[in-house]
């Protein structure tokens, strides 16, 4: 499978070859701050398939965090574009970053539910994990 997208202004787009390992939707406050209040969308892409073909994205680490994630973003617009999590070798790709977001198709599990808002909706029948699932 090979998926494409970018940033909302289009200055940094990516390509990505290979099948997703996992399809989510976080709802941990790290997220709600990036999408604005909502749950966060996501693939986990096979690193080695991912690619930046236009742009170089700006990154961004707490440093009051023990293991911070690492985030990818435009700087020109600010689109969130991946997340690298420590441990992790897949790159967490937003869902709305691609270009036909159609193939996502849903979600296969809900995590960090323990911080989710009243407000925020879990399709029913999908597993849900107050924290990161059991690997």
């Amino acid at each position: 499978m090979t998926l494409e997208g970018g940033c909302f202004c289009g200055a940094v787009r990516y390509k990505a070859e290979g099948e997703p390992v996992f399809k989510g939707q976080c709802h941990c406050r790290s997220c709600q701050h990036i999408s604005g209040g909502a749950p966060n969308l996501f693939m986990l892409i096979p690193c080695d398939g991912f690619r930046y073909t236009a742009g170089t994205p700006k990154q961004f680490r707490r440093s009051d965090r023990a293991a911070p994630v690492t985030r990818e973003f435009c700087a020109d617009c600010g689109t969130h574009i991946t997340t690298h999590r420590p441990g992790l070798d897949p790159i967490i790709l937003k869902v709305g970053t691609l270009d036909d977001p159609s193939i996502f198709r849903g979600a296969k599990a809900a995590l960090f539910v323990a911080e989710k808002q009243s407000f925020h909706c879990i399709p029913e029948g999908i597993p849900s994990f107050d924290g990161l699932p059991p690997m």
